[in-house]
């Protein structure tokens, strides 16, 4: 893959180093050498791992990995997942009880930041030694505390076969004939007006699923969508992520994510005013049953999709577009490709539960069984060279990423908001974001919310 090195390097520019590491150099050892792992296994036999997971919507397939790893290794893997947004309080509430996980999740700089007394060195497993690219992992002192185990990326996903239904009408008023052409705010707004006003014709509600602002589940706009605006913000100001830069914030490019925030509300399958109330799921469930055109989401996505109860999108009219706001360049952005997870091991965990985990982790990631899971069922792309190049997700959001990584023009958006301050300012934000789309308060209002709680929330860190 062309791009796939590019987007590694974006990665490891997150990660907590005092020294600088060669970048894009490919580990040496022979791909899948699954003895290594089994070598260990003979030593962790018959211990119990707990693996707190940070993806509520993979929760099922990560059951389903414990029942092939007990299968196949008689070793007991026990997962628990947190509710959305509730990751920290839930790690903070079992770290100090006798079902501490061994296995769990940070967030990058800011997680290793708040949990580093509890984060194994992991330089000497398996699956570190397998990492593609080593400076993605979150290190520090020459050590690494965080494996990062999967490249997603994000944008507007859309149903072509609505599209091209709207393409077919003889009154719209866009003269596109391919959603290629789309590629600036100012033609997305024009296409999703028109659209909206033929909504009917079209046979949907709306043409965006209803944005979620319930409390808890506005993580696609307090996160996601922020990330573009601020990234740029970054950008230009050349911040240091890992230095004291990402204390201040100034919301420069605010307006532009207003624009893209309006264009949401103004063409949904719902008022704007009734938005309070609206979570992930149902967003999700809308697009699935073809109530709406497009949705802002992810490659983990497709799952949420496929498993809607009636379910009217197939596989061949998904696809997914970058989240144009009218910021100057925006005609060769591409999608926000990165990873906000990494994996460590509880530093506090008995010496045969961290050999268990180090098992674990490098069954999943080097064994058939395990790849099979993190391909096809997780949705992953892997940055291990344990998988080889056809040994890709082939799910239509997860190729819709593979295939933006290998567009030679297109400027990926790196994952900035792996700095964003903790989920007091995220809450914040969305707190105002719902107050803004009820009418009870301004834009202005968004602003300075935003100004003033990244910077206090950033004083405490």
């Amino acid at each position: 893959m062309k791009s796939y090195r590019k987007i590694i390097s974006c990665i490891a520019a997150m990660s907590i180093m005092t020294s600088l590491t060669a970048c894009g150099k490919k580990n040496n050892n022979e791909q899948g050498t699954v003895q290594e792992g089994q070598n260990a296994q003979a030593a962790a036999k018959n211990v119990t791992v707990r693996f707190l997971n940070f993806k509520p919507e993979a929760a099922p397939v990560y059951e389903e990995i414990a029942r092939a790893y007990k299968d196949e290794t008689g070793n007991t893997l026990i997962v628990e997942t947190a509710a959305n947004n509730t990751y920290e309080q839930t790690l903070s509430a079992k770290m100090s009880t006798p079902e501490a996980p061994v296995i769990f999740q940070i967030n990058g700089p800011r997680g290793y930041a708040n949990w580093r007394d509890y984060c194994l060195d992991m330089t000497d497993s398996d699956i570190y030694n397998h990492l593609i690219d080593k400076s993605a992992a979150v290190s520090a002192n020459g050590m690494a505390y965080g494996i990062p185990y999967a490249v997603e990326g994000y944008g507007i996903i859309y149903n072509d076969e609505i599209i091209r239904r709207y393409f077919a009408l003889e009154n719209r008023k866009t003269d596109f004939v391919s959603m290629d052409e789309v590629n600036s705010y100012e033609e997305l707004k024009s296409l999703v007006e028109d659209m909206q006003a033929n909504a009917k014709e079209l046979g949907i509600k709306g043409v965006f699923a209803a944005t979620s602002l319930k409390s808890g589940d506005d993580w696609r706009w307090t996160t996601h969508l922020a990330n573009i605006p601020i990234h740029r913000e970054f950008t230009d100001n050349k911040i240091d992520l890992t230095g004291e830069g990402v204390k201040t914030l100034n919301f420069a490019y605010g307006e532009n994510y207003r624009n893209i925030f309006d264009l949401y509300l103004n063409n949904s399958t719902l008022d704007r005013k009734m938005l309070g109330s609206k979570i992930t799921d149902e967003s999700m469930a809308e697009f699935a049953l073809g109530e709406c055109a497009m949705v802002q989401n992810g490659s983990w996505a497709w799952s949420q999709i496929s498993s809607v109860p009636g379910n009217t999108v197939s596989e061949e009219n998904i696809r997914m577009m970058p989240i144009y706001m009218g910021l100057e360049g925006e005609e060769n952005q591409g999608l926000c490709i990165g990873t906000e997870n990494f994996l460590c091991i509880n530093s506090a965990a008995k010496p045969e539960e961290q050999q268990a985990a180090k098992d674990f982790l490098f069954w999943l990631y080097s064994s058939e069984t395990g790849k099979d899971m993190v391909v096809n069922k997780l949705g992953f792309i892997a940055p291990f060279d344990t998988f080889t190049d056809t040994e890709k997700p082939a799910d239509p959001l997860s190729r819709e990423v593979l295939r933006w990584m290998d567009k030679e023009n297109a400027e990926t958006i790196p994952w900035s908001f792996t700095v964003f301050p903790g989920q007091t300012f995220k809450n914040d934000f969305g707190a105002a974001l719902l107050q803004y789309a009820q009418g009870s308060r301004d834009w202005n209002y968004v602003t300075e919310t935003v100004r003033s709680s990244w910077e206090t929330e950033s004083s405490m860190l």
